[in-house]
């Protein structure tokens, strides 16, 4: 549990506890009232809530006090457990004792209900109030202790970090020692090596300068026999292109004529063939009304086809699509 956990849990205790005590209040007062209107002469009735709301306060404050003593962690010794109980029991026989009087059992059970609610909810409101204060400064401890903890961690690192820091200045040093005294052995031998890698660097450089011309040689040579092969391949698919594209007019002229080459019909086709006709008169330029007679329909719906088939936006495809068809 958290310490979310830990303050809905006292919000919701805190809420009910208060939510008891006012019911019970407002009980009290509307009980207790007309009993002390009927034992209270009739020129003083006026002080008949007095009583409830004077015991009710005190319930109040012994509440309120104890929950702050709870959350303190404090105790306020036997005075205010018998204010406690002497308020529970005040409010007890004042609910119950116009029942009593009568003796109706029913009904000082009934009247007896708040007030023992409102006592025994006192009682395990402190309870729990001093059980969740505990558990807060248990929570507060482990946080200390894990924010101690945590600290000292960080101070152990720091100072391992500064003891290797330390020891890594110190092998620095011995190696840069060792190090001089070794750059004066090795300078002859560096010379040496310098000069053998001048000689190596010649020769390889020779070497690739030779690689690099015959390598651009063989690439230029690779280069002008793909441009020969692109272009003898461009020029085969060209061709490929504009027979496929004949061929395809050509089948293309012949179907509209033999959709167009023919004598006018006396009904209707179907619309699918008459829209194959239309089509073929669209693309040949031949007239709505020789289309009409073609097909058979009217005048009105093969202009209708015609102005679909020349639109703009999607007539072109229309048209493509009914002439294959």
């Amino acid at each position: 549990m958290n310490g979310v956990h830990i303050r809905s849990a006292e919000r919701a205790l805190n809420v009910g506890t208060w939510l008891i005590v006012c019911g019970a209040m407002l009980y009290s007062i509307l009980t207790v009232t007309p009993l002390m209107s009927a034992h209270t002469p009739a020129k003083w009735g006026w002080t008949a809530p007095i009583l409830p709301l004077v015991v009710d306060a005190a319930v109040v404050i012994v509440v309120r006090l104890d929950s702050v003593l709870a959350r303190l962690g404090g105790h306020g010794g036997r005075w205010p457990i018998v204010l406690r109980w002497m308020t529970g029991t005040m409010t007890l026989a004042l609910n119950t004792a116009d029942s009593a009087l009568q003796k109706d059992l029913v009904g000082v059970a009934v009247h007896s209900v708040a007030p023992l609610l409102l006592i025994v909810t006192a009682e395990t409101g402190l309870a729990y109030r001093r059980a969740i204060t505990a558990a807060v400064t248990a929570l507060e401890a482990r946080q200390r202790a894990e924010r101690e903890a945590a600290q000292r961690a960080a101070r152990e690192r720091q100072e391992a970090a500064r003891r290797e820091a330390r020891e890594e200045r110190e092998h620095a040093a011995m190696l840069a020692r060792e190090q001089r005294e070794h750059e004066a052995r090795l300078a002859a031998e560096a010379a040496e090596r310098e000069e053998r890698r001048r000689r190596e660097e010649r020769e390889d450089r020779a070497a690739r300068e030779a690689a690099e011309r015959e390598g651009r040689e063989r690439r230029e040579r690779e280069r002008e026999q793909r441009e020969r092969d692109r272009e003898h391949a461009e020029r085969e698919a060209a061709e490929r292109v504009a027979k496929e594209a004949g061929e395809r007019a050509e089948a293309a002229r012949r179907e509209h004529a033999a959709l167009l080459d023919g004598p006018p019909v006396n009904s209707k086709l179907p619309e699918d063939h008459a829209r194959r006709i239309v089509a073929a008169a669209v693309a040949e330029g031949v007239s709505v009304r020789r289309a009409a007679d073609l097909c058979g329909w009217s005048v009105g719906w093969v202009s209708a086809r015609y102005a679909e088939y020349r639109d703009p936006g999607d007539g072109g495809a229309q048209l493509a699509i009914v002439s294959q068809a």
